[in-house]
């Protein structure tokens, strides 16, 4: 498994869903992904620490989990099949793993909540993951090197990647 963090979220201009970049650590590699608006919007609800009113459904999912006794471990996006990427959510019930099949944009919407990693497995991002021509991670990136990465996320061809 290849661990990755959520890299931005891109917003397409030909529908309303919305294409999350997962960036492998310490590589230059990325696996886009196709998520729906809600699911997005629940990501980046809790990446910027935006406080809501009430618990949202995946706020729900890990409440329920903790008070079953449960700890969420790990989530990895495990399969790509006829186009669609596949998610597994690990949960820990003493010292018991139970593995829960979810949509990559849930699993990662609770990974987010419970601060845990995200994993690639290596045949999915073996097949669909990008590498960008130029490095575009380095720390202190200039903004030339910014609007890089933002041409990097408009060339991709948004019709030929795999739904969630």
């Amino acid at each position: 498994m290849i661990e990755v963090k959520i890299a931005g979220i891109q917003v397409s201009l030909m529908s309303q869903h919305r294409v999350v970049l997962l960036k492998e650590l310490d590589t230059n590699r990325y696996l886009p992904i196709w998520i729906g608006p809600y699911e997005a919007e629940a990501i980046n609800i809790e990446l910027q620490r935006f406080e809501v009113g009430r618990p949202l459904t995946h706020d729900l999912l890990k409440n329920t989990i903790e008070a079953l006794g449960g700890t969420v471990q790990y989530v990895v996006v495990s399969e790509l099949r006829e186009d669609t990427f596949y998610a597994r959510i690990i949960i820990d019930v003493d010292g018991q793993e139970i593995d829960i099949d979810a949509r990559p944009s849930d699993a990662m919407a609770l990974a987010v909540r419970v601060r845990v990693p995200i994993y690639v497995a290596e045949e999915v991002m073996t097949e669909a993951g990008i590498v960008p021509e130029r490095d575009l991670s380095k720390e202190g990136v200039e903004r030339e090197e910014r609007s890089a990465f933002d041409e990097f996320l408009d060339s991709l061809d948004i019709d030929d990647l795999p739904i969630h």
